[in-house]
Order: C-alpha cells, then sequence, then structure tokens
C-alpha cells in the first residue's frame, strides 16, 4: 500500500498570504486538522495551521507565502501521510487502495479493473476491461466484498447488470 493518499484537492487561493481553500476527500472535513504536513506534486509542505467551515477547509503551508504561490498550486491534489489519517470504519476504504482492483462476480467471472472512484454521495466506480469501460454507483446490493488485502472487489452479477453504463469511446 502507498504510504500516503489524497486527502484533499486545492480549490483557489483563500485572501492575500498563501492560504489555500481546499475540498477535502476524507469523511469528516476536520480531520483534516491531523496531517502536520501534506504533499502537493511531490513536495512536501509543514501545515502551520488548518481550519474548517461548512463548504471547505483552508491550509496554511510553510512555503506558501503570498497568493501568487498558491495560485500556482490550484486544482493539485494534497497527499497526507496514512499514518495520520483517521482510522476507517468497518466497511469503508481509502479510493487509493481499491484503484487497481481486480473485479469478479460472486460466480468468479472477471469484470475488469477498478480504474477510477468518483466521489459523490454514493461513489461512481469505473471499471476497465480491455478497452471498455464501464461506471457503476456503489448503490445497495452491487458490491457484495471488498478484499484489499488480496486486490479483489466481489460484485452481484444481477446488480452490475442493472447499474452499470458503458461508457463511449471517442
Amino acid at each position: 500500500m502507498k504510504d500516503t493518499i489524497v486527502i484533499a484537492e486545492v480549490l483557489k487561493p483563500q485572501g492575500i498570504r498563501g492560504e489555500l481553500k481546499v475540498r477535502t476527500l476524507l469523511d469528516a472535513p476536520a480531520d483534516i486538522r491531523r496531517f502536520k504536513k501534506v504533499y502537493i506534486g511531490g513536495k512536501e509542505y509543514k501545515v502551520l495551521s488548518a481550519r474548517t467551515d461548512a463548504q471547505a477547509a483552508y491550509l496554511a503551508l510553510a512555503g506558501v507565502a503570498d497568493r501568487n504561490a498558491a495560485e500556482l498550486l490550484r486544482g493539485a491534489e494534497v497527499e497526507g501521510l496514512r499514518a495520520d489519517a483517521p482510522a476507517l470504519a468497518e466497511g469503508r476504504y481509502y479510493i487509493v487502495d481499491l484503484i487497481g482492483c481486480a473485479v469478479v462476480t460472486e460466480h468468479g467471472k472477471r469484470l475488469g479493473e477498478i480504474a477510477d472512484i468518483l466521489p459523490a454521495h454514493t461513489d461512481i466506480f469505473v471499471l476497465k476491461e480491455g478497452d471498455k469501460e464501464y461506471m457503476f454507483p456503489a448503490a445497495e446490493g452491487v458490491i457484495l466484498d471488498v478484499d484489499v488485502e488480496n486486490r479483489k472487489v466481489v460484485l452481484s452479477a444481477a446488480r452490475f447488470a442493472q447499474v452499470a453504463v458503458e461508457q463511449d469511446k471517442p
């Protein structure tokens, strides 16, 4: 498993002193305060302060002294050390741990592998097999088992057929 996980996305600079407004990808936005350092574009930044409100979180980072420096980070992923991340409840997983997992039906038929997960109220999984791509929600009854250790996700074949949408390739 990777030592870092994506915890946020930089939305924009906040103010003139280099603070960043970020969209957290954690279950509880306030959990971003647990991280003492973050990584953006592979570069380590010490977290000087972190605060949250109902819409976003705000980070002040060492080395990001003004609005111009913060603007350069717009749209970037913010990673944190897995060791600093809060423990997950049973049945919850970090997206980075699911990417690349093989997807099979309960009968053992391979459907492909997870290429991406789009965070939403009900996460949308992107499944690729060869040149085909499918999207399906993590709706009730679709995902039967997740085995991160063995890199395998088991789906209900019937529910998958009901909810999956094949994506057109240009």
